[in-house]
Protein backbone atom coordinates (compact mmCIF):
# COMPACT_ATOMS: atom_id res chain seq x y z
CA UNK A 1 0.00 0.00 0.00
CA UNK A 2 1.49 3.43 -1.06
CA UNK A 3 2.33 6.23 1.41
CA UNK A 4 0.29 9.36 1.10
CA UNK A 5 2.02 12.43 -0.42
CA UNK A 6 1.99 14.57 2.79
CA UNK A 7 3.82 11.86 4.67
CA UNK A 8 6.50 11.62 1.95
CA UNK A 9 7.14 15.37 2.20
CA UNK A 10 7.54 15.13 5.99
CA UNK A 11 10.07 12.31 5.57
CA UNK A 12 12.28 14.44 3.17
CA UNK A 13 12.17 17.39 5.54
CA UNK A 14 13.20 15.17 8.44
CA UNK A 15 16.22 13.88 6.50
CA UNK A 16 17.39 17.44 5.62
CA UNK A 17 17.07 18.54 9.23
CA UNK A 18 19.10 15.55 10.44
CA UNK A 19 21.93 16.33 7.96
CA UNK A 20 22.08 19.99 9.08
CA UNK A 21 22.20 19.01 12.73
CA UNK A 22 25.04 16.55 12.08
CA UNK A 23 27.10 19.17 10.17
CA UNK A 24 26.64 21.72 12.96
CA UNK A 25 27.80 19.20 15.51
CA UNK A 26 30.88 18.43 13.40
CA UNK A 27 31.78 22.13 13.20
CA UNK A 28 31.42 22.50 16.97
CA UNK A 29 33.72 19.51 17.58
CA UNK A 30 36.58 20.78 15.13
CA UNK A 31 39.70 22.31 16.83
CA UNK A 32 40.47 26.03 16.24
CA UNK A 33 43.07 27.13 13.52
CA UNK A 34 46.69 26.92 14.69
CA UNK A 35 48.70 30.23 14.65
CA UNK A 36 50.89 30.81 11.55
CA UNK A 37 54.63 30.42 12.10
CA UNK A 38 56.91 33.48 11.61
CA UNK A 39 58.07 33.95 8.01
CA UNK A 40 61.47 32.61 7.11
CA UNK A 41 64.06 35.13 5.85
CA UNK A 42 67.73 35.20 4.97
CA UNK A 43 69.90 37.96 6.39
CA UNK A 44 73.41 39.33 6.06
CA UNK A 45 75.31 40.85 8.96
CA UNK A 46 76.74 44.25 8.13
CA UNK A 47 80.53 44.23 8.14
CA UNK A 48 82.06 47.51 6.91
CA UNK A 49 85.09 47.07 4.70
CA UNK A 50 87.41 49.07 2.46
CA UNK A 51 86.46 49.12 -1.19
CA UNK A 52 87.84 50.94 -4.21
CA UNK A 53 86.30 54.32 -4.96
CA UNK A 54 85.91 54.55 -8.71
CA UNK A 55 84.63 57.47 -10.75
CA UNK A 56 83.25 56.82 -14.22
CA UNK A 57 83.20 59.25 -17.13
CA UNK A 58 82.35 59.23 -20.80
CA UNK A 59 85.65 59.78 -22.62
CA UNK A 60 87.06 60.02 -26.12
CA UNK A 61 90.43 58.89 -27.38
CA UNK A 62 92.80 61.26 -29.11
CA UNK A 63 96.15 60.83 -30.79
CA UNK A 64 99.02 61.94 -28.61
CA UNK A 65 100.66 63.36 -31.71
CA UNK A 66 98.67 63.92 -34.88
CA UNK A 67 100.75 65.65 -37.53
CA UNK A 68 99.57 67.18 -40.80
CA UNK A 69 101.87 66.23 -43.66
CA UNK A 70 102.40 69.42 -45.63
CA UNK A 71 104.63 70.06 -48.66
CA UNK A 72 107.37 72.60 -47.99
CA UNK A 73 108.35 73.06 -51.64
CA UNK A 74 106.33 73.22 -54.83
CA UNK A 75 106.48 70.61 -57.54
CA UNK A 76 104.71 67.78 -59.30
CA UNK A 77 103.82 64.72 -57.22
CA UNK A 78 105.74 61.79 -58.66
CA UNK A 79 105.01 58.98 -56.22
CA UNK A 80 102.95 58.07 -53.13
CA UNK A 81 105.11 55.82 -50.99
CA UNK A 82 102.64 54.34 -48.47
CA UNK A 83 99.39 52.43 -48.31
CA UNK A 84 96.58 54.67 -47.19
CA UNK A 85 95.20 53.91 -43.74
CA UNK A 86 98.08 51.71 -42.68
CA UNK A 87 100.95 52.06 -40.25
CA UNK A 88 103.95 54.12 -41.33
CA UNK A 89 107.28 54.43 -39.58
CA UNK A 90 109.12 57.55 -38.56
CA UNK A 91 111.36 58.65 -41.44
CA UNK A 92 109.44 56.67 -44.07
CA UNK A 93 108.99 58.49 -47.39
CA UNK A 94 105.29 59.17 -47.90
CA UNK A 95 105.38 61.41 -50.98
CA UNK A 96 108.04 62.08 -53.59
CA UNK A 97 107.96 65.29 -55.61
CA UNK A 98 109.79 65.61 -58.92
CA UNK A 99 113.37 66.34 -57.79
CA UNK A 100 114.84 67.42 -61.15
CA UNK A 101 113.99 71.15 -60.97
CA UNK A 102 115.28 71.29 -57.41
CA UNK A 103 118.45 69.41 -58.34
CA UNK A 104 119.03 71.93 -61.14
CA UNK A 105 118.67 74.77 -58.62
CA UNK A 106 121.26 73.05 -56.43
CA UNK A 107 123.69 72.73 -59.33
CA UNK A 108 123.24 76.42 -60.17
CA UNK A 109 123.85 77.37 -56.55
CA UNK A 110 127.02 75.28 -56.48
CA UNK A 111 128.25 76.96 -59.67
CA UNK A 112 127.65 80.37 -58.17
CA UNK A 113 129.57 79.32 -55.08
CA UNK A 114 132.53 78.28 -57.18
CA UNK A 115 132.47 81.61 -59.01
CA UNK A 116 132.40 83.54 -55.77
CA UNK A 117 135.22 81.44 -54.37
CA UNK A 118 137.29 82.31 -57.48
CA UNK A 119 136.59 86.01 -56.95
CA UNK A 120 137.63 85.62 -53.33
CA UNK A 121 140.90 84.04 -54.43
CA UNK A 122 141.59 86.95 -56.79
CA UNK A 123 140.68 89.52 -54.16
CA UNK A 124 142.91 87.82 -51.61
CA UNK A 125 145.85 87.81 -54.07
CA UNK A 126 145.31 91.48 -54.90
CA UNK A 127 145.20 92.40 -51.23
CA UNK A 128 148.41 90.44 -50.67
CA UNK A 129 150.23 92.49 -53.30
CA UNK A 130 148.81 95.85 -52.27
CA UNK A 131 149.60 95.61 -48.55
CA UNK A 132 153.43 95.56 -48.82
CA UNK A 133 153.40 98.24 -51.51
CA UNK A 134 151.20 100.47 -49.39
CA UNK A 135 153.54 99.93 -46.46
CA UNK A 136 156.43 101.26 -48.61
CA UNK A 137 154.22 104.14 -49.79
CA UNK A 138 154.41 102.70 -53.29
CA UNK A 139 150.61 102.68 -53.44
CA UNK A 140 148.09 105.06 -51.98
CA UNK A 141 145.95 104.37 -48.93
CA UNK A 142 142.89 104.51 -51.21
CA UNK A 143 144.22 101.58 -53.22
CA UNK A 144 144.73 99.61 -50.01
CA UNK A 145 141.24 100.43 -48.80
CA UNK A 146 139.80 99.36 -52.13
CA UNK A 147 141.67 96.06 -52.07
CA UNK A 148 140.57 95.33 -48.53
CA UNK A 149 136.95 96.16 -49.42
CA UNK A 150 137.01 93.93 -52.48
CA UNK A 151 138.39 91.10 -50.35
CA UNK A 152 135.71 91.53 -47.69
CA UNK A 153 132.99 91.71 -50.34
CA UNK A 154 134.28 88.53 -51.96
CA UNK A 155 134.20 86.73 -48.60
CA UNK A 156 130.62 87.85 -48.02
CA UNK A 157 129.64 86.72 -51.53
CA UNK A 158 131.13 83.31 -50.87
CA UNK A 159 129.15 83.04 -47.63
CA UNK A 160 125.94 84.05 -49.43
CA UNK A 161 126.58 81.57 -52.22
CA UNK A 162 127.24 78.82 -49.69
CA UNK A 163 123.94 79.64 -47.97
CA UNK A 164 122.18 79.34 -51.33
CA UNK A 165 123.72 75.91 -51.77
CA UNK A 166 122.48 74.86 -48.34
CA UNK A 167 118.99 76.18 -49.13
CA UNK A 168 118.96 74.33 -52.45
CA UNK A 169 120.05 71.12 -50.69
CA UNK A 170 117.26 71.60 -48.15
CA UNK A 171 114.64 72.12 -50.84
CA UNK A 172 115.86 69.03 -52.64
CA UNK A 173 115.53 67.07 -49.39
CA UNK A 174 112.01 68.49 -48.97
CA UNK A 175 111.08 66.86 -52.27
CA UNK A 176 111.04 63.60 -50.30
CA UNK A 177 108.25 64.08 -47.76
CA UNK A 178 108.77 61.74 -44.79
CA UNK A 179 106.68 60.88 -41.75
CA UNK A 180 107.85 62.62 -38.56
CA UNK A 181 106.20 60.01 -36.31
CA UNK A 182 105.22 56.36 -36.29
CA UNK A 183 101.48 56.00 -36.65
CA UNK A 184 98.53 55.51 -38.97
CA UNK A 185 98.53 57.56 -42.16
CA UNK A 186 95.27 58.87 -43.55
CA UNK A 187 94.26 58.97 -47.21
CA UNK A 188 96.19 61.05 -49.68
CA UNK A 189 94.50 64.30 -50.64
CA UNK A 190 96.35 64.45 -53.98
CA UNK A 191 97.23 61.83 -56.56
CA UNK A 192 100.33 61.25 -58.67
CA UNK A 193 100.84 63.90 -61.32
CA UNK A 194 99.13 66.68 -59.37
CA UNK A 195 100.98 69.96 -58.89
CA UNK A 196 101.65 70.74 -55.25
CA UNK A 197 101.88 74.47 -54.56
CA UNK A 198 103.58 75.06 -51.22
CA UNK A 199 102.28 78.64 -51.13
CA UNK A 200 98.62 77.74 -51.64
CA UNK A 201 95.92 75.82 -49.82
CA UNK A 202 96.63 72.41 -51.39
CA UNK A 203 99.98 71.96 -49.68
CA UNK A 204 98.43 69.52 -47.16
CA UNK A 205 98.80 65.96 -48.40
CA UNK A 206 97.60 63.79 -45.49
CA UNK A 207 98.10 63.35 -41.76
CA UNK A 208 99.74 60.76 -39.52
CA UNK A 209 98.32 59.95 -36.08
CA UNK A 210 100.58 58.37 -33.48
CA UNK A 211 98.79 55.61 -31.53
CA UNK A 212 101.23 54.56 -28.84
CA UNK A 213 100.77 56.11 -26.38
CA UNK A 214 97.27 57.49 -26.82
CA UNK A 215 95.43 60.25 -25.00
CA UNK A 216 92.01 59.92 -23.38
CA UNK A 217 90.05 63.12 -22.74
CA UNK A 218 87.04 63.45 -20.43
CA UNK A 219 85.27 66.25 -18.58
CA UNK A 220 84.74 66.53 -14.83
CA UNK A 221 81.80 68.66 -13.73
CA UNK A 222 81.96 71.21 -10.96
CA UNK A 223 79.58 69.11 -8.82
CA UNK A 224 81.71 66.00 -9.21
CA UNK A 225 84.87 67.90 -8.31
CA UNK A 226 83.27 69.49 -5.25
CA UNK A 227 81.81 66.18 -4.08
CA UNK A 228 85.17 64.43 -4.34
CA UNK A 229 86.97 67.17 -2.42
CA UNK A 230 84.31 67.08 0.31
CA UNK A 231 84.57 63.30 0.69
CA UNK A 232 88.35 63.44 0.85
CA UNK A 233 88.17 66.19 3.49
CA UNK A 234 85.70 64.09 5.53
CA UNK A 235 87.93 61.00 5.22
CA UNK A 236 85.14 59.18 3.46
CA UNK A 237 87.50 58.76 0.51
CA UNK A 238 91.26 58.24 0.76
CA UNK A 239 93.23 59.71 -2.15
CA UNK A 240 95.91 57.49 -3.71
CA UNK A 241 99.48 57.86 -2.57
CA UNK A 242 101.59 60.33 -4.56
CA UNK A 243 98.46 61.36 -6.48
CA UNK A 244 98.71 58.18 -8.55
CA UNK A 245 95.30 58.57 -10.20
CA UNK A 246 95.05 55.74 -12.71
CA UNK A 247 92.60 55.39 -15.57
CA UNK A 248 91.27 52.18 -17.11
CA UNK A 249 89.06 52.05 -20.16
CA UNK A 250 85.92 50.05 -20.81
CA UNK A 251 85.33 49.49 -24.50
CA UNK A 252 81.99 49.67 -26.28
CA UNK A 253 81.58 45.88 -26.07
CA UNK A 254 82.12 45.90 -22.30
CA UNK A 255 85.67 44.58 -22.36
CA UNK A 256 88.38 46.31 -20.34
CA UNK A 257 91.48 47.58 -22.10
CA UNK A 258 94.47 45.62 -20.76
CA UNK A 259 96.64 48.70 -20.23
CA UNK A 260 96.06 51.33 -17.55
CA UNK A 261 97.20 54.91 -17.82
CA UNK A 262 97.89 57.94 -15.67
CA UNK A 263 96.32 61.38 -15.61
CA UNK A 264 98.91 63.79 -17.00
CA UNK A 265 96.88 66.97 -17.49
CA UNK A 266 93.94 68.78 -15.88
CA UNK A 267 92.70 72.10 -17.17
CA UNK A 268 93.21 74.76 -14.49
CA UNK A 269 89.91 76.52 -15.21
CA UNK A 270 86.28 75.50 -15.74
CA UNK A 271 84.61 76.01 -19.07
CA UNK A 272 82.04 78.81 -18.93
CA UNK A 273 79.90 76.95 -21.46
CA UNK A 274 79.77 73.50 -19.85
CA UNK A 275 80.73 74.12 -16.22
CA UNK A 276 83.34 71.38 -16.40
CA UNK A 277 87.08 71.13 -16.90
CA UNK A 278 89.08 68.89 -19.18
CA UNK A 279 91.14 66.01 -17.81
CA UNK A 280 93.55 64.01 -19.94
CA UNK A 281 95.14 60.63 -19.35
CA UNK A 282 97.88 58.94 -21.34
CA UNK A 283 97.69 55.17 -21.88
CA UNK A 284 100.04 52.66 -23.50
CA UNK A 285 98.55 51.27 -26.69
CA UNK A 286 101.12 48.79 -28.00
CA UNK A 287 98.57 46.68 -29.87
CA UNK A 288 97.02 49.83 -31.39
CA UNK A 289 93.52 48.68 -30.41
CA UNK A 290 92.56 52.22 -29.47
CA UNK A 291 92.10 54.59 -32.39
CA UNK A 292 91.60 58.36 -32.27
CA UNK A 293 87.98 59.47 -31.93
CA UNK A 294 86.65 56.36 -30.14
CA UNK A 295 84.08 56.84 -27.37
CA UNK A 296 84.95 54.80 -24.29
CA UNK A 297 84.17 54.71 -20.58
CA UNK A 298 87.00 55.98 -18.40
CA UNK A 299 87.24 54.70 -14.85
CA UNK A 300 89.41 56.79 -12.58
CA UNK A 301 90.81 54.36 -10.01
CA UNK A 302 93.26 54.65 -7.18
CA UNK A 303 91.33 56.14 -4.23
CA UNK A 304 89.66 53.89 -1.65
CA UNK A 305 86.57 54.12 0.52
CA UNK A 306 87.11 52.90 4.11
CA UNK A 307 84.38 51.41 6.33
CA UNK A 308 81.95 51.05 3.46
CA UNK A 309 78.65 49.22 3.95
CA UNK A 310 77.75 47.17 0.88
CA UNK A 311 74.43 45.37 0.35
CA UNK A 312 72.81 43.62 -2.59
CA UNK A 313 70.55 45.92 -4.53
CA UNK A 314 67.58 43.57 -4.00
CA UNK A 315 67.73 44.17 -0.25
CA UNK A 316 67.08 47.90 -0.68
CA UNK A 317 63.46 48.96 -1.13
CA UNK A 318 62.11 52.34 -2.10
CA UNK A 319 59.01 53.97 -0.67
CA UNK A 320 57.38 57.39 -0.73
CA UNK A 321 59.86 58.70 1.86
CA UNK A 322 62.99 57.24 0.27
CA UNK A 323 65.01 54.04 0.47
CA UNK A 324 64.76 51.56 3.32
CA UNK A 325 65.73 48.05 4.36
CA UNK A 326 64.33 45.48 6.80
CA UNK A 327 66.54 44.91 9.84
CA UNK A 328 66.08 42.00 12.27
CA UNK A 329 66.37 43.35 15.82
CA UNK A 330 67.94 41.37 18.69
CA UNK A 331 64.45 40.27 19.86
CA UNK A 332 63.81 38.59 16.50
CA UNK A 333 61.31 41.12 15.18
CA UNK A 334 61.68 43.10 11.96
CA UNK A 335 61.82 46.85 11.66
CA UNK A 336 62.02 49.27 8.76
CA UNK A 337 65.32 51.17 8.65
CA UNK A 338 65.60 54.24 6.38
CA UNK A 339 68.93 54.41 4.52
CA UNK A 340 70.75 56.74 2.15
CA UNK A 341 72.19 54.88 -0.82
CA UNK A 342 75.43 55.76 -2.55
CA UNK A 343 77.21 54.36 -5.57
CA UNK A 344 76.71 51.00 -7.20
CA UNK A 345 79.33 48.39 -6.37
CA UNK A 346 79.69 46.16 -9.40
CA UNK A 347 76.47 45.00 -11.01
CA UNK A 348 74.56 43.55 -8.02
CA UNK A 349 75.56 45.49 -4.93
CA UNK A 350 75.12 49.04 -3.71
CA UNK A 351 76.87 51.18 -1.11
CA UNK A 352 74.86 52.43 1.86
CA UNK A 353 76.06 55.88 2.89
CA UNK A 354 74.07 56.23 6.13
CA UNK A 355 71.47 54.27 8.11
CA UNK A 356 73.29 51.05 8.99
CA UNK A 357 76.06 50.11 11.41
CA UNK A 358 78.32 47.14 11.96
CA UNK A 359 76.42 44.14 13.28
CA UNK A 360 73.01 45.04 11.84
CA UNK A 361 71.22 42.04 10.36
CA UNK A 362 69.62 43.05 7.06
CA UNK A 363 67.00 40.92 5.33
CA UNK A 364 68.20 39.96 1.87
CA UNK A 365 65.56 37.37 0.94
CA UNK A 366 61.89 37.02 1.92
CA UNK A 367 61.12 40.73 2.29
CA UNK A 368 57.61 40.31 0.87
CA UNK A 369 56.61 38.16 3.85
CA UNK A 370 57.98 40.52 6.50
CA UNK A 371 55.77 42.88 8.53
CA UNK A 372 57.24 45.63 10.72
CA UNK A 373 57.21 44.67 14.40
CA UNK A 374 56.45 41.01 13.70
CA UNK A 375 58.83 38.13 14.47
CA UNK A 376 60.78 36.40 11.72
CA UNK A 377 62.79 33.20 11.51
CA UNK A 378 66.32 33.48 10.14
CA UNK A 379 67.35 30.61 7.89
CA UNK A 380 70.37 29.91 5.73
CA UNK A 381 70.30 29.34 1.99
CA UNK A 382 69.65 25.68 1.10
CA UNK A 383 72.66 23.68 -0.03
CA UNK A 384 73.15 23.79 -3.78
CA UNK A 385 70.90 26.79 -4.20
CA UNK A 386 72.32 30.00 -5.58
CA UNK A 387 73.02 32.28 -2.64
CA UNK A 388 71.77 35.82 -2.96
CA UNK A 389 74.18 38.46 -4.16
CA UNK A 390 74.67 39.85 -0.68
CA UNK A 391 75.93 36.60 0.82
CA UNK A 392 79.30 37.15 -0.81
CA UNK A 393 79.28 40.77 0.24
CA UNK A 394 79.03 39.83 3.92
CA UNK A 395 82.66 38.69 4.19
CA UNK A 396 85.46 41.23 3.73
CA UNK A 397 87.44 40.95 0.51
CA UNK A 398 90.69 42.46 -0.67
CA UNK A 399 89.24 43.96 -3.84
CA UNK A 400 85.91 44.87 -5.30
CA UNK A 401 84.49 45.67 -8.69
CA UNK A 402 84.75 49.37 -9.55
CA UNK A 403 81.73 51.45 -8.62
CA UNK A 404 79.96 53.67 -11.10
CA UNK A 405 79.99 57.22 -9.84
CA UNK A 406 76.68 58.98 -10.07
Amino acid sequence: MSVPAPRRRMTAASVALAVAVSQLAACQDAPPDAPRPPPQVQVVTVQPRTIPYVMTFVAQTQSARQVDIVARVSGYLDHIGYREGELVRQGQVLFQLDPRPLRAQLDAARGELQAQQARLTTAAATLGRVKPLAAMNAMSQADLDRAEGDHAAAKAAVAAARAKVDAAKLELDYASIVSPVTGLASRSLLREGAYVNAQSGNAKLTYVAALDPIWVDFSVSQNQSSQLRARIAARQVIAPASDAWEVELVMADGSVHPQRGRINFADPSFSQDTGSFLVRAVLPNPDRVLRPGMFVTARVVGPSRPDAVVLPQLAVQQGPSGHYVYVVKPDGTAEIRPVVVGDYEGTRDIVIDTGLAAGDRVVIDGMLKVAPGKPVTIVTAPAGAGAPAAAAAAAPTSASAPAAAR
